[in-house]
């Protein structure tokens, strides 16, 4: 794949209690976020988040504009968003984004009725509660992933980059706990270079654009890896979950990991390229909800990495490239067979050598 294109749900209004977000400014790169494209539909906490981010990412004009009508319904609107949605406050304040985060988590775990998610302590260190903090909180020099596993504290930005991050920390804690953790390890055999080193490197290529098939259909994940894109995505068509439609006799679907790739995804481009792992599940998996999906999954995944990653072969090439937009059901456009007939995004790869 072109290397430029590397890169559940506990909904809110199912809470009867809401806690204050104390309300930012954020720029209009968030209101281009489209919160009911399939690909985010196993996000943690999404609607709290999407209702809120949609909010705060209003441009002043509209809400002046709001402010200052004398439409009732309108009006109306504006209230029962503040009153019922997020219970926000009018005021500006940096680290919006690390606030929206801390919320969305801590409404989970009051939620769930369990204690908010922690690192996995290496070498003589502790485990410590996640956090979402100012990036101002990280100290000059000392490397971000050696912070977070030492303080529990995420240095969160104002930024689209960040936000995925911290959705796919409430999504997938145990398996982002886990990448810090072998993070933490190769600091501390390495130090910190520019060469991050081969664990590291595929630490980093699938946190920042992972994907995970889950499958009760060993072929199919076998002809993912193989590079059979019509065995894998086209064929068995029929097998795929669809997002917006979950189907109990499903066999296959994919929920993305990487925060780079979601950020991407605001611009879908058919050359985006996951890099994938494949997970086998029995066909119960499909049954469950989609909240005990992820909570199952995170489980599975964080397994999965530790294992991967504590090989001395281990290499970003152990993930299977997935053109992200040939998902069955992500993309309308490849409802059409032809879709896939583009060699410039469906590749032969490492399938073709092996046939050599």
């Amino acid at each position: 794949m072109p290397a430029s294109d590397l890169p559940a749900t506990l909904n809110s209004d199912t809470h009867t209690k809401q806690l204050p977000v104390v309300e930012g400014q954020l720029d209009n790169s968030f209101a281009t976020i489209d919160w009911q494209v399939p690909w985010l539909s196993h996000i943690t906490q999404l609607s709290y988040i999407s209702n809120t981010i949609e909010h705060l990412s209003r441009s002043k004009s509209q809400r002046n504009s709001l402010d200052g009508s004398n439409d009732s319904e309108g009006l109306d609107n504006v209230k029962s968003l503040d009153e019922h949605d997020i219970n926000a406050f009018d005021i500006n304040t940096p680290d919006t984004i690390a606030k929206v985060l801390k919320t969305a988590m801590m409404q989970q775990a009051e939620h769930l009725q369990q204690p908010l998610p922690h690192t996995k302590p290496a070498h003589d260190h502790k485990s410590q509660t996640i956090q979402f903090v100012s990036q101002n909180a990280l100290p000059e020099g000392e490397a971000y992933e050696h912070f977070i596993g030492t303080t529990g504290n995420i240095p969160t930005r104002d930024n689209l980059h960040d936000l995925f991050n911290g959705s796919i920390w409430l999504t997938f804690p145990k398996t982002k706990a886990m990448l810090n953790y072998y993070h933490m390890l190769e600091i501390a055999k390495q130090g910190i270079s520019e060469r991050r080193g081969r664990v590291r490197d595929t630490i980093t290529v699938f946190d920042e654009n992972g994907a995970v098939l889950v499958t009760s259909d060993a072929s199919i994940g076998e002809a993912l890896v193989d590079f059979d894109w019509q065995a894998s995505l086209v064929t068995p068509r029929a097998k795929w979950d669809n997002p917006t439609q979950p189907d109990n006799s499903a066999q296959a679907a994919v929920y993305i990991f990487g925060h780079a790739l979601l950020e991407q995804l605001l611009q879908p481009r058919k050359p985006l390229c996951a890099h994938s792992i494949v997970i086998h599940v029995t066909q119960s998996f499909f049954t469950l909800p989609l909240a005990e999906r992820i909570r199952f999954l995170d489980d599975k995944v964080a397994e999965y990495m530790d294992t991967l990653l504590s090989k001395d072969d281990v290499t970003p090439r152990q993930l299977a490239p997935l053109p992200i937009l040939g998902v069955p059901h992500f993309w309308a456009e490849n409802t059409d067979i032809d879709f896939y007939e583009d060699s410039y995004v469906f590749r032969s790869g490492r399938r073709q050598k092996n046939e050599k």
